[in-house]
C-alpha cells in the first residue's frame, strides 16, 4: 500500500510540472473522444446499451480481478475509466491535455483514479508498470499505431486489451458511408480499418500473442444511433449472435493480448 501511495504522489507531482501550455503532442486524438460533444454519440438508451455491451466484454478479459492496476491510455472519455474505478481496480488514465479530466472528474475526486497528463506513443511510466493496460476509441485514429502499441506493451506486465474497426463484414463499406455518417454524427473524424493479422503482427514484435478477441456489433453503430431503441437493437444483435454473424464478421473487436510468462 505505501508503494501506491507514493506512486500516487509521484504522478500527481508529474501533473504539476506539466500545467501550463499544451503539450506538443504528435497524437492528441484522446482530446476529441475525451470531450462533451464526443459522449453525445453514446447518450440515450441505445448508446447506454452499446457501452454496456463493452464493458461486459471487457470485464471478462479482466477475469474480475479488482485490485489490480490498469492503465487506460487515452481513456479520458470514462467509457472504462469509471466502471472499472466502480468495481475496485486501480485506475490510471492517461491523457494529452488536462480538458481529458474533464469526464472522470467525478472519480478522480474519490481518489479512485490517478489522472496523468502525457504523451501517448512515448508514454512518462517504466517498464512494466502496470497489471493491464487497455486502449480504447483511439487505435484507430492513431496515424502512430504501431508506436502506440510500442508503448501499451512496454508499460504492461504482460495483459493489453484495445479495440478497433475491422475492413470486414459490412464495414468494409464504412469508407463509402463516411459523408452519411458524418453528417448523422457531425464530429466523425476519418479513421483506420484494421486487418486482425496487421494488429497481431504488430503486438508479436513486442512478444504479445492474441489470446482473446470479441466482437461487439454485427450492424454498424451508427445504424443502432439511427434507430435510438435499445431493446430492437439488442434484438437484431442477439440474432445475429446466434446465426454466427457477429463472431465471424463482427466490429469493432476487442481482443487481448497477452505476453506469455517465460518471455
Amino acid at each position: 500500500m505505501r508503494q501506491d501511495r507514493l506512486y500516487v504522489l509521484w504522478c500527481r507531482a508529474m501533473n504539476e510540472t506539466q500545467t501550463g501550455a499544451t503539450a506538443p503532442y504528435p497524437e492528441t486524438a484522446d482530446i476529441e473522444t475525451s470531450s462533451d460533444a464526443y459522449a453525445t454519440r453514446f447518450s440515450g438508451p441505445a448508446g447506454e446499451w452499446m457501452l454496456a455491451v463493452q464493458e461486459r466484454l471487457t470485464i471478462r478479459m479482466l477475469e474480475n480481478r479488482p485490485g489490480i492496476t490498469i492503465l487506460d491510455v487515452g481513456g479520458g472519455h470514462g467509457q472504462l475509466a469509471v466502471p472499472l474505478c466502480r468495481r475496485g481496480y486501480r485506475v490510471t488514465v492517461l491523457g494529452s491535455a488536462e480538458s481529458c479530466r474533464k469526464r472522470i472528474a467525478a472519480v478522480l475526486d474519490e481518489g479512485s483514479c490517478v489522472f496523468v497528463r502525457g504523451n501517448m506513443i512515448q508514454l512518462p511510466f517504466p517498464d512494466h508498470s502496470f497489471d493491464a493496460v487497455i486502449c480504447f476509441r483511439l487505435l484507430t485514429h492513431c496515424q502512430a499505431w504501431p508506436d502506440l502499441i510500442r508503448e501499451l506493451c512496454r508499460v504492461s506486465r504482460g495483459t493489453v486489451i484495445v479495440d478497433y474497426p475491422t475492413s470486414q463484414g459490412i464495414n468494409a463499406f464504412a469508407p463509402a458511408l463516411f459523408n452519411a455518417k458524418k453528417k448523422m454524427e457531425g464530429n466523425t473524424r476519418h479513421w483506420r480499418l484494421f486487418v486482425h493479422e496487421e494488429v497481431r503482427t504488430e503486438f508479436a514484435r513486442h512478444g504479445y500473442r492474441e489470446a482473446r478477441r470479441a466482437p461487439q456489433f454485427f450492424l454498424p453503430m451508427v445504424l443502432h444511433r439511427m434507430l435510438r431503441c435499445r431493446p430492437f437493437s439488442a434484438g437484431l444483435e442477439a440474432c445475429c449472435r446466434l446465426l454466427g454473424l457477429t463472431r465471424r464478421w463482427g466490429s469493432p473487436v476487442i481482443v487481448e493480448m497477452r505476453r506469455p510468462l517465460n518471455h
